[in-house]
């Protein structure tokens, strides 16, 4: 929300949409609420209880089809991960879908010309990405920090357009988003503690568990 509201300041004369899926809780119009006290101009949201359950196909496809309906946006952007289960697939599904380019976890965006420029980490080096419009982007956590809406634009929220969709009104059933998949397991790997106990001064503590990662490969020498 905040990557996109930077945008709308730099680029000028743009709108911020918001658009999500209720999946049967409908608390998520208050999130959307503070979306639109963040200075959001409009909001959709697609409230169905077929989707509880959903996939990220299922997902991808009713997000796709609402951004058609809407007619279209230059700068679609995602969360790195969230109700897909943190996987990271409802961004690219969605880009896939629409026939658009698509780039992953930036942190850093920037209008430039008919485009918009990307930055990203890659470990030991930042790769910097262009690309037209229009464009779906997935932005890491770190990108900014959210703004906190002030008292005056949270009572100014209530009379923004604020559109409710189900799946019928974009053309979709239970079917169109049934899940594909089956999750058999979700646990994390099981993973033995060393138990190593550090000994000594503080001083003496702290260089041996610097010595210790180093020697794991956490630490570089």
């Amino acid at each position: 929300m905040e990557a996109a509201l930077q945008l709308q300041a730099a680029a000028g004369d743009t709108q911020v949409v918001v658009l999500t899926l209720a999946q049967g809780n409908r608390k998520i119009k208050d999130t959307i609420k503070e979306a639109l006290a963040m200075g959001a101009d409009e909001a959709f949201i697609v409230t169905d209880d077929a989707l509880i359950g959903a996939d990220q196909a299922g997902k991808a496809l009713a997000i796709a089809k609402a951004i058609e309906k809407i007619g279209g946006a230059d700068v679609i952007i995602f969360g790195e991960g969230s109700t897909d289960g943190y996987s990271g697939q409802v961004g690219p599904r969605v880009a896939e879908l629409l026939g658009v380019p698509e780039i992953g976890y930036a942190r850093k965006l920037t209008p430039g010309g008919p485009g918009i420029q990307a930055e990203r980490s890659m470990g030991d080096f930042i790769e910097v990405l262009e690309s037209s419009l229009p464009v779906v982007i997935t932005v890491a956590s770190e990108i900014n920090e959210p703004r906190i809406p002030t008292l005056m634009n949270i009572m100014k929220a209530g009379k923004k357009p604020f559109t409710d969709w189900t799946l019928a009104d974009l053309d979709l059933d239970a079917a169109a988003v049934a899940p594909k998949n089956k999750i058999l397991s979700n646990l994390a790997e099981e993973q033995e503690r060393k138990n190593i106990m550090l000994e000594g001064d503080v001083n003496a503590q702290v260089a041996a568990l610097i010595d210790a990662l180093t020697r794991e490969g956490v630490l570089e020498a």
